[in-house]
């Protein structure tokens, strides 16, 4: 049966008709996940407000690329709702959720080294006039769009493996970018980079904040770099949030000492149990 929304309008597929007309561009009620016997998240209640920057922390092992993995639909989850705009849906596969616009950037970006920095931008979704590929097209359109974001790559033409960490990054989001998504999580963008290559990332994450066409999802390991680009931080721990405040009301050291205690409480429950 198809589902239809208050003005009449048929919901697209996958979705239901709206439940929450909150102002939200996402929301998760409820989300677990289990993987057999081994439970990695367990009450994930999280929102997204539209073009903020929300940094998502947690040790090693706390869900937290589990629960993008359900946002981008990888994996669904075992119970638990997403709404989007204020619609329910039900993400089926990772196209199904870029329909819907929402689009994610992992550690290993999906580039493929041997490709041009054009060649990605546009991989599979190559502009073709029959019989032809337009090459042309595409690196000007290319260098268009990273000159736009304040990418900076020496030529579009040079083959990805030739640039560094943070440039290989920043195509990756520009990638992603370029389709217009409504939503944009990012898997640890700053993960083994210097100082130099971090910036390049950081600075890309502010210009898309400050044009506030995109809400992002950031997972970061660093403090200093959730607090300088991150609007709000969600804490997550033994796969549920136990912490959501502005960036300006909570502080590293508040971060610290949550995850210490944690630490030190599920030390003590391994020793009561040996």
């Amino acid at each position: 049966m198809t589902a239809t929304t208050p003005d009449g309008q048929t919901a697209p597929d996958g979705q239901t008709a709206p439940e929450d007309p909150g102002g939200d561009v996402l929301r998760c009620e409820h989300i677990a996940k289990n993987f057999g016997m081994v439970t990695a998240l367990t009450d994930v209640n999280l929102r997204l407000e539209r073009g903020e920057v929300l940094g998502l922390i947690g040790d090693n092992g706390a869900g937290k690329s589990t629960l993008l993995k359900i946002l981008c639909g990888f994996q669904p989850p075992t119970s638990g709702r997403i709404f989007l705009e204020g619609q329910a849906v039900t993400l089926k596969s990772v196209d199904h959720a870029r329909s819907l616009g929402i689009d994610a950037v992992y550690q290993d970006l999906a580039l493929v080294n041997q490709l041009t920095v054009f060649q990605n931008m546009f991989l599979n979704r190559e502009k073709i006039r029959w019989p032809l590929v337009r090459n042309r097209v595409m690196r000007r359109e290319a260098r268009e769009h990273l000159d736009e974001m304040g990418v900076k790559v020496p030529s579009v033409n040079v083959p990805v493996a030739q640039l560094s960490g943070g440039q290989r990054q920043a195509v990756a989001v520009a990638r992603s970018v370029f389709s217009n998504p409504k939503i944009l999580l990012l898997d640890e963008p700053l993960a083994a980079m210097g100082v130099k290559e971090g910036a390049i990332i950081l600075d890309l994450i502010t210009r898309l904040k400050h044009e506030g066409n995109v809400s992002i999802i950031i997972i970061a390991h660093n403090y200093a770099h959730v607090f300088e680009v991150c609007d709000r931080i969600n804490l997550i721990q033994d796969g549920h949030i136990t912490l959501d405040k502005p960036t300006s009301e909570t502080s590293a050291e508040e971060l610290t000492d949550l995850v210490v205690a944690e630490y030190r409480r599920a030390l003590e429950e391994r020793q009561r149990s040996a």
